[in-house]
């Protein structure tokens, strides 16, 4: 037997090979979401970049808003390996129906994947935790979704290179498609793997304090569909947008669900339960600062940083399809019809501007391409593998180091871990602050070590939080309401992504982006010292029921 089957369960390396390929599929679709929503120019659908990431931040926050319903239904009615199973074959065919050019399909392919993801997300990772149950495995769990969590972002590296060539080289389509592809490879590896984890597909019995589904459905989902159609056809924008206006009136009910979970909880269930809400709502703000990597990260990644590609590395980023083509040509641009009235009212000479592609607005004059010349640039969507490159190989780097402060029973818990994620988050931001200053507010173009280093330091943050909280849900959930608590944890990150996309849309109102920036520093430094108050408290609640 070989260490890892001695520590971990056989149905790891499945479960580790499914989440990989699903994430492959899901992050393929994200890397080129906003890119293939803002294009007017090669079949993308030429949205406004405040829309865009209006649509960006509704989409991943509606696919962790499901998983609630998911979880229920697989902890009440379906089991994990069904809903798994439905809610992988729906995503697949999601990201296939994107492939189709129109609006039309467009909309239908997104709801088809948040369906999916609520049917998939929280189920697998609750299956995973079950693994972990037995008193052979308990010890491991923290290690186990590390691991488990590698392989979400083993397929989130490599998508973004497939993504890259596909669209270079065939159109927007034929990227959707591959996302597809994978989808169903990863449903296929964990079909072979049933046997690994039958025994872990176990639905728990309920208590007398519980809700049945019919009266769960009637009294929570129905109010929160009625909430959002509320506050999409409400007259003017509450929150900023229709879509942000019936997400909040939608999710309230869901929150209210979750609240009377406490509320109704006996005495054994009360503290963990307590806990596990504190915990989730302060996660938020970390899902809306490091979900911004789809949005104001990648129109960074686009319009601020220096992506041209030195001659000797040329070859081999033609050779795999990720070369970005961008032609410096001067057009003549009419003035607009107010500026052409004003300038003939003030008997100004009227003149035709000039206008070029935007990657050539913040480089200096002199050196400006000849007209005509085209640059190669590396692919702006590649900038989205650099996160899934951090966590692949650091962590092997986070475990050992954990295991090394076990040894000397200096480990920190699993909230402490929290904590220093959200603080190391912080200082991601301020290193967006700082390439801020050096390309002088967007005035000239910067390196994109900047990028890459901020996705290093975000990277180590999440870590410590992100798999953290998914083995934190696994510990201290009544073992009859994990997946619908797991579904609360991806609610949370659900409300988070959603806010994400409300921070990103104000990107273009923000002169100074160094503002932008800090903004998002001082919102999880805020988050954190929340968490920092209740530390005491959540640490003995986790000792006392987390094993």
């Amino acid at each position: 037997m070989t260490s890892l089957q001695r520590k971990h369960p056989k149905g790891l390396p499945f479960l580790f090979f499914t989440e990989m390929w699903e994430r492959f599929g899901y992050y393929l679709m994200l890397g080129i979401f906003l890119l293939y929503m803002t294009d007017a120019e090669t079949g993308g659908l030429g949205m406004t970049n405040d829309k865009a990431s209006d649509v960006f931040g509704t989409y991943i926050a509606l696919v962790f808003i499901t998983p609630f319903i998911g979880g229920l239904l697989a902890d009440r009615v379906l089991g994990y390996r069904l809903s798994i199973s439905i809610g992988g074959i729906l995503m697949g065919l999601g990201y296939m129906l994107l492939a189709i050019p129109g609006e039309y399909s467009f909309f239908l392919s997104l709801g088809l994947m948040i369906i999916g993801n609520g049917f998939f997300k929280p189920n697998i990772s609750t299956l995973l935790g079950n693994l972990y149950n037995s008193p052979q495995f308990k010890a491991n769990k923290d290690a186990g979704y590390n691991i488990f969590y590698m392989g979400i972002n083993i397929g989130a590296f490599i998508c973004n290179f497939i993504a890259a060539y596909l669209r270079n080289t065939y159109g927007w389509g034929y990227a959707f498609f591959a996302a597809g592809v994978g989808m169903f490879i990863g449903i296929i590896i964990f079909w072979l793997g049933n046997k690994h984890y039958a025994e872990a597909d176990v639905r728990k019995p309920t208590q007398p304090e519980d809700m049945s589904v019919s009266k769960i459905l009637g009294i929570v989902l129905l109010p929160a569909i009625v909430a959002g159609a509320l506050g999409w056809f409400i007259p003017g924008e509450i929150f900023g947008s229709d879509s942000t206006d019936a997400f909040i009136f939608g999710a309230l009910p869901i929150v209210v669900f979750y609240i009377s979970l406490l509320v109704r909880s006996n005495a054994e269930d009360r503290k963990p339960l307590s806990a596990l809400l504190a915990i989730m709502g302060v996660v938020v703000i970390f899902w809306a600062i490091f979900k911004q990597n789809g949005t104001a990260l990648t129109l960074w990644a686009k319009y601020y940083t220096d992506r041209e590609i030195p001659a000797q590395v040329l070859p081999v980023a033609k050779a795999v399809g990720v070369v970005e083509k961008v032609t410096y040509e001067k057009e003549s641009v009419p003035l607009a019809d107010e500026d052409f009235r004003v300038a003939r009212d003030n008997k100004d000479k009227i003149i035709m501007t000039t206008d070029y592609p935007l990657y050539f607005k913040n480089i200096p004059e002199q050196q400006l391409p000849k007209e005509g010349e085209t640059l190669q640039l590396i692919s702006t969507e590649l900038f989205q593998s650099i996160n899934p490159f951090f966590v692949v190989i650091l962590t092997p780097l986070v475990i050992g180091f954990f295991a090394l402060l076990r040894g000397f029973k200096l480990e920190p818990g699993t909230p402490a871990k929290i904590f220093w994620g959200l603080v190391i988050t912080a200082v991601s931001t301020t290193l967006m602050v700082a390439a801020v200053y050096v390309g002088m507010n967007g005035q000239v173009k910067v390196s994109p070590w900047w990028l890459i280093g901020t996705y290093g330091i975000i990277t180590i943050g999440e870590l410590c939080l992100s798999p953290m909280g998914l083995s934190l849900v696994s510990k201290l959930s009544p073992p009859r309401l994990t997946a619908l608590m797991m579904g609360g944890w991806m609610l949370s990150t659900s409300i988070g992504n959603k806010l994400s996309g409300v921070l990103a849309s104000l990107w273009d109102t923000y002169e100074d982006k160094s503002h932008f920036f800090m903004v998002n520093c001082l919102i999880v430094l805020v988050a954190a010292i929340a968490i920092l108050t209740m530390l005491k408290w959540l640490s003995k609640i986790v000792k006392e029921h987390g094993g």
